[in-house]
């Protein structure tokens, strides 16, 4: 199954993108999303191609924000689309069907949405405010994830969503002190950004969220 952590790089130049990538790596993450908007698509690719060179060692799973032609070209693990990007059929066509390709959603019927596109993972938020995105979409809060993941319980296809076909992340803004109520709602994992970024200690840190992350039994074993 995947990682129940996975980070979303930052930084403004590509050298910041790949030391900050390269740390969390070494910290012990094992699953990045490399997210760098208004870079030139060759200035992506040779950052996506330096990246790709050191992550198989770390036995991580890379995967590549909106662009999906960068993905393919670089033969990323896959590609993570937000609402108005590509979709998930036309996705999945370029890239073929062993592919990850991961969906954001801000609401329960954006959350059935990508369940009936077939999205590998669903990343849903954001949880509270965040700097890291230029167009946020409505703050859902602790609340908002209660609602949505007690409705899906209610689906006639719930089992199968928690267990195999799209695990739902929380995202946006969250910190160490938000995993276990968040955990508690039933989302399988949480995708951070600035909480590892900005850490003088980031292999402490990932091990935090790891333990807690995993303290919940998985209902679905």
């Amino acid at each position: 199954m995947y990682s129940k952590l996975q980070y979303i790089s930052q930084g403004t130049t590509a050298i910041e993108q790949f030391e900050n990538i390269k740390s969390a790596l070494d910290a012990g993450c094992g699953w990045i999303q490399l997210r760098f908007k208004n870079c030139e698509n060759k200035n992506l690719i040779e950052l996506a191609e330096k990246v790709k060179k050191i992550y198989s060692s770390y036995n991580a799973t890379f995967i590549m924000n909106d662009n999906v032609e960068v993905a393919k070209n670089i033969d990323a693990d896959g590609v993570h689309l937000g609402l108005q990007d590509m979709s998930i059929t036309q996705a999945r066509n370029i890239l073929g069907k062993n592919k990850i390709i991961g969906g954001t959603a801000n609401t329960l019927s954006d959350v059935m949405m990508r369940i009936n596109e077939n999205c590998n993972y669903i990343g849903l938020g954001p949880f509270r405010f965040t700097s890291a995105k230029e167009k946020l979409s409505p703050v859902l809060g602790l609340e908002g994830y209660k609602s949505i993941m007690k409705n899906l319980t209610l689906q006639k296809f719930s089992k199968l969503l928690k267990c195999m076909n799209a695990p739902v992340y929380a995202i946006g803004g969250i910190t160490i002190d938000d995993v276990s109520s968040l955990i508690n709602t039933g989302v399988y994992g949480i995708a951070v950004s600035g909480a590892i970024t900005n850490h003088p200690n980031k292999k402490e840190l990932i091990q935090k969220f790891n333990s807690l992350l995993h303290e919940k039994i998985n209902n679905c074993r």
